[in-house]
């Protein structure tokens, strides 16, 4: 059977596949179950399952005493909700005793087209990025969200899951051993180097192979762990390159772009350009496509940004 293309199935069912595995892993959330998927759980482990209502500060608090008792906790809501309601429970009662809580922040970025701004993560990196020892994934596509759940078994400390609420294309390779903080190469090249993550890493491939028609090599990384951020890979993978684009599906202050110069500041490398959410709410819209290109979050919008700056070199 193929496996799904949408993103919050595909996580739900690793979790029930991850509750059957050890019985300490226990969920809860914050009225949304259904959306986020973790209503699968709940079918297989009721009493395992705690429904906290629309109450985010508490499940947070909730779930840090559940780790202490030595579960695995998993706790769901949409990423806006997760990352910024209960930002002070994570910081206090989940970061700093450094708890193996792992948030799932549901519907990330503009994914959840329709419910517009309110209910759209955009600042979700930066502000789960600035807390210590806070591990950030982003899956590219459901086959990696597969491989990546079953990763947070045994991983320490505190993780943050943002799961896109559509069916994203395929870009991971199924037979390949999933490790967090890996970069992935999916495509090599001499010309560019373009860093993505989520949504962005199928529009970098596009962006990719019509450069390529164009005489233009670029290598496209895949980087699924934006925190803690592999340096050592981003400098070799920026090395050569004579431009070197960002793309992401959030705020390009202080996320993935943000990140990966950071990695490049002591090194001599390529002109930098980010590809993402500039210093703006989400809107609503009657589907996900539409959002994206307004926003400039689009294979063409890559490829112009390595146009851009090879040009200049």
């Amino acid at each position: 059977m193929a496996p799904v293309k949408n993103l919050r199935e595909a996580y739900g069912q690793a979790l029930v596949s991850l509750g059957k595995q050890n019985r300490h892993v226990v969920a809860l959330e914050a009225d949304l179950g259904k959306s986020t998927r973790s209503i699968l759980f709940q079918g297989e482990f009721p009493d395992r399952y705690f429904e906290m209502g629309i109450a985010e500060q508490n499940m947070a608090s909730t779930a840090a005493g559940l780790a202490l008792a030595g579960k695995i906790p998993f706790m769901h809501s949409f990423a806006v909700f997760a990352s910024g309601r209960a930002f002070d429970q994570l910081r206090n009662s989940v970061c700093i005793p450094g708890l193996p809580v792992r948030i799932c922040g549901s519907s990330c970025g503009l994914s959840d087209f329709g419910d517009g701004k309110t209910h759209q993560a955009l600042e979700d990196v930066a502000i789960m990025r600035v807390l210590p020892g806070m591990t950030i994934l982003c899956p590219a596509d459901a086959i990696e969200v597969t491989k990546m759940v079953p990763c947070l078994l045994d991983w320490k400390g505190p993780v943050y899951l943002r799961i896109n609420r559509n069916d994203l294309p395929f870009v991971t390779p199924e037979a390949e051993p999933y490790h967090i903080g890996k970069i992935w190469k999916l495509r090599d090249g001499s010309d560019a180097a373009v860093f993505a993550s989520g949504v962005m890493v199928s529009k970098a491939l596009e962006a990719a192979e019509a450069l390529a028609k164009e005489g233009t090599s670029v290598r496209v990384l895949n980087v699924s762990t934006i925190k803690p951020l592999d340096v050592e890979a981003v400098i070799a993978n920026a090395a050569g390159a004579r431009a070197i684009v960002v793309a992401e599906e959030a705020s390009v202050i202080g996320g993935l772009g943000a990140a990966v110069v950071e990695a490049l500041r002591g090194v001599r490398h390529a002109p930098v350009e980010f590809v993402g959410v500039r210093d703006s709410f989400g809107a609503s819209a009657e589907n996900y496509e539409i959002l994206l290109r307004h926003y400039g979050l689009t294979a063409s919008a890559v490829a112009d940004a390595v146009r851009r700056l090879l040009q200049t070199t």
